[in-house]
């Protein structure tokens, strides 16, 4: 990393469960009566919220005394503004990486997994205890890099947003969708008239997760990319069937230029990325979005 600031280590988190439960119910002892009534014990809830702290705890102490530091909730992630010299710490689950990964341009990221074991681990890689070590590698640009591709979601009148995991294109409440679906790749273009519970296009990374789940059904379909591969995946969702509706074109692959471009032929449409239903942006009837390969990667840090 290079500049006149020293770096500034942003430390991403989200609220345990037992934070949660407090929120709710105000005690612990109205939190336990809660859960014993569903069959759960406090004490594990309160093992996993402390498993957070101390790995919250440990990455504190490993930031140098010299260097600034930030903190951020993940809700308030859309209202953060990360900048040049930031050094990213997301201390939990593995989705925590791709909800701060579309805020970023660029800058590396420690993904820190406090419960290993629980967690896959596929983006949280790290320990509290490796921290030390790795950010005076990553300030000096001599940490081990992994990019990982990303989706990009852009609307005809600019507004732009990109995904991680995926991008979901369809009606707010994941009910019948109306749309024109256009594939442009391989010199073929395609076009087909559908209703269903919306589009999800997908990166090598997310092909663990959600476009797993619906690939499952997809035996046909063309293999995910790799993470690092500029390349992405599509899944339509249940599509429907009807005289001016088709279900031909359910699922493919984009690389390098292709693109999947989807115009709104009904009202309630949204697009939003990686989970994230708050930071969306809507799309009224004949509004038209692109989706493909983000010019940016992800640069997650190695342990």
């Amino acid at each position: 990393m290079s500049g006149t600031l020293t770096p500034r280590v942003v430390v991403v988190r989200r609220r345990s469960e037992l934070d949660e439960l407090l929120a709710r119910h105000g005690t612990r002892a109205a939190a336990q009566w809660y859960l014993r009534a569903r069959g759960r014990d406090l004490a594990e809830v309160v093992d996993r919220h402390e498993a957070l702290q101390a790995a919250l705890t440990a990455v504190g102490a490993a930031v140098p005394t010299d260097w600034r530091r930030g903190t951020v909730d993940r809700d308030d992630l859309p209202r953060f503004l990360f900048g040049p010299e930031d050094v990213i710490v997301a201390v939990g689950p593995d989705g925590l990486v791709a909800n701060v990964a579309k805020y970023l341009t660029g800058q590396p990221v420690v993904g820190v997994d406090p419960e290993p074991g629980r967690n896959a681990g596929v983006l949280v890689r790290c320990t509290g205890d490796q921290v030390a070590g790795l950010l005076p590698a990553v300030a000096a640009g001599a940490a081990p890099l992994r990019h990982r591709a990303m989706v990009r979601a852009a609307l005809d009148d600019g507004q732009e947003l990109v995904g991680l995991n995926e991008v979901y294109v369809g009606h707010a409440s994941h009910q019948s969708a109306r749309y024109l679906l256009d594939v442009a790749g391989d010199g073929r273009p395609r076009r087909e008239r559908q209703s269903s519970s919306g589009v999800v296009v997908g990166t090598g990374t997310g092909a663990t997760g959600w476009c797993a789940s619906i690939a499952r059904d997809r035996p046909a379909a063309a293999p995910p990319p790799a993470p690092e591969e500029p390349a992405l995946c599509w899944y339509v969702r249940e599509a429907w069937p009807s005289p001016v509706t088709g279900v031909e074109l359910v699922a493919g692959r984009l690389d390098g230029t292709d693109a999947l471009e989807l115009t709104a032929e009904s009202d309630g449409l949204v697009a939003f990325a990686d989970g994230l239903e708050a930071d969306r942006f809507p799309l009224r009837w004949g509004q038209r979005v692109r989706l493909d390969v983000a010019p940016g990667r992800l640069a997650l840090v190695e342990p």
